[in-house]
């Protein structure tokens, strides 16, 4: 079945490769002792054990059913269903990028909290991989959670994600929730021509408005919606992830039950969602706990708000039921966090939002219009984003930051702070929402404050997760010294 979208104007277990064991979780056997160092010289680092491949270039996607045409896509290890790499707490990530395709990459790590060497942004903190090159990326993620894998170059980022190069990381908890069952679900959407190809890239009236909206989705690389089968009763953990270029929704649970466990990858309080929806812009992720509906009930459904509704998967209770389950329960705290943000002496600073193409109210149904400079459509402070621009703002490490969030454009923007987590704190500063985040969307005309605790030293962005916003200027940079 083929999702197809309706015009907007402002608008793995289960699915994907599973790419498990990153690093070997033990050495083989020796067949000699290893050579002792001599008296008073330093014993030799320990052997580091193979990076993981994984080849990004040319691959082929059923996006639309047979008798169409497949798609002419990128893809990781030459297979349309996006990788999901596991490793857990406390193993190393190795793994050497080789690009095949015709465009420069580099990966960010969307939602980890890594050294600033290997936050992934081509330009700013790494030279972007060249095709036909390679990189290694080497890092050990402090916290277990759920995190995207996005190409991010600056001015190059749209086409490579557009052309379906993303994936994720799962970071397993020492001691894991008990589920009977995890179903990764990553969601993209695709902009197709009548014909099956990717509509061509690059333009100017997208980036300047509300991005690349593509008119197919596709979870796990393949046409929405997934089918998930089990016996009633099943508990689930649900990993779900938006890749999509721009496309921000709603999603919403019909005929499930669902608690969200994990928020951007950061474990919070169980709770219900209010209306049984939650909001869903690019670069967010949940951990859901539910359970299959009993036998004889229809099949639930995790649906995004988009027209009349659009399943992203199908939850369908088959055979015997299984021995009911404890109540759900809190997937355990991050010790690593703060219990508390002290705002009382919190670092202060504004970050306007502004450019992109504008309405005529004159002529309400008219599309919006943009004659600017095509690669700057937008700014954060007066500056198009650019690796020369001076910093936002320079903290040292330890310093507790407040960012004042305006946005003065046409349209909502979804926003991704780097390198850490922040709360969302209320109007008047007198506290914040009840879970952290590394991504959320703010509306058009609003002002929202953010707070987290600049401890990881670089140089980090905040940065538009709408891939053509970020191509044509929608981020910036801070430096924690």
């Amino acid at each position: 079945m083929t999702s197809t979208l309706p015009p907007s104007r402002r608008a793995l277990l289960a699915g994907g490769a599973a790419l498990s064991l990153l690093v070997p979780r033990g050495a083989g056997a020796q067949t000699a002792e290893p050579a002792r160092p001599a008296p008073g010289q330093a014993p030799p680092a320990p052997a580091q054990p193979e990076p993981r491949g994984l080849t990004a270039g040319p691959a082929a996607a059923r996006l639309r059913p047979e008798p169409a045409p497949e798609t002419p896509v990128w893809a990781f290890d030459g297979t349309a269903s996006p990788p999901v790499l596991r490793v857990r707490l406390g193993e190393p990530v190795r793994l050497r990028l080789e690009n095949r395709t015709e465009r420069p990459l580099s990966l960010h790590w969307h939602g980890v909290r890594n050294r600033n060497a290997m936050d992934g942004v081509g330009g700013v903190t790494q030279a972007p991989v060249a095709p036909g090159a390679s990189f290694l990326y080497e890092f050990t993620p402090p916290d277990a959670g759920t995190s995207l894998i996005r190409p991010l170059v600056v001015g190059g980022a749209s086409e490579p994600a557009g052309r379906g190069l993303c994936g994720m990381l799962v970071v397993e908890e020492r001691k894991a929730p008990v589920v009977d069952r995890e179903v990764p679900l990553l969601l993209q959407d695709w902009r197709l021509e009548p014909d099956g190809t990717l509509a061509a890239f690059g333009q100017v009236a997208f980036a300047a408005s509300s991005g690349r909206l593509g008119n197919t989705l596709s979870v796990n690389g393949r046409p929405a919606p997934e089918t998930v089968e089990a016996a009633p009763g099943t508990r689930l953990r649900l990993r779900l992830a938006n890749a999509c270029n721009a496309r921000a929704t709603r999603i919403r649970f019909d005929g499930l039950k669902a608690w969200v466990a994990a928020v951007d990858g950061q474990p919070t309080d169980t709770f219900e969602p209010l209306r049984a929806t939650l909001p869903f812009p690019p670069g967010t992720r949940y951990d859901l706990l539910l359970d299959v509906p009993e036998a004889g009930a229809p099949a639930g459904a995790v649906v995004a708000l988009i027209g009349p509704g659009m399943p992203l998967a199908r939850i369908v209770p088959g055979g015997g039921p299984v021995a009911a389950r404890p109540p759900v329960a809190p997937i355990g705290e991050n010790a690593l966090l703060p219990p508390e943000i002290k705002l009382q002496n919190a670092f202060r600073r504004d970050v306007a939002i502004a450019g992109g193409a504008v309405f005529d109210k004159a002529k309400p149904d008219a599309a919006p219009t943009f004659t600017g400079d095509p690669t700057r459509i937008w700014t954060l402070n007066g500056a198009a984003g650019s690796p020369g621009n001076p910093p936002l703002f320079t903290v040292k490490r330890g310093t507790a930051v407040v960012l004042a969030l305006m946005n003065g454009t046409a349209f909502p923007q979804s926003l991704h702070l780097h390198g850490h987590v922040f709360r969302l704190l209320h109007p008047l500063d007198d506290g914040w929402e009840p879970y952290w985040l590394d991504t959320f969307q703010l509306l058009e005309g609003r002002t929202a404050r953010i707070a987290f605790l600049a401890d990881n030293p670089g140089r980090w962005l905040v940065s538009a997760t709408a891939l053509e916003r970020f191509d044509t200027g929608l981020w910036g940079w801070f430096e924690v010294t």
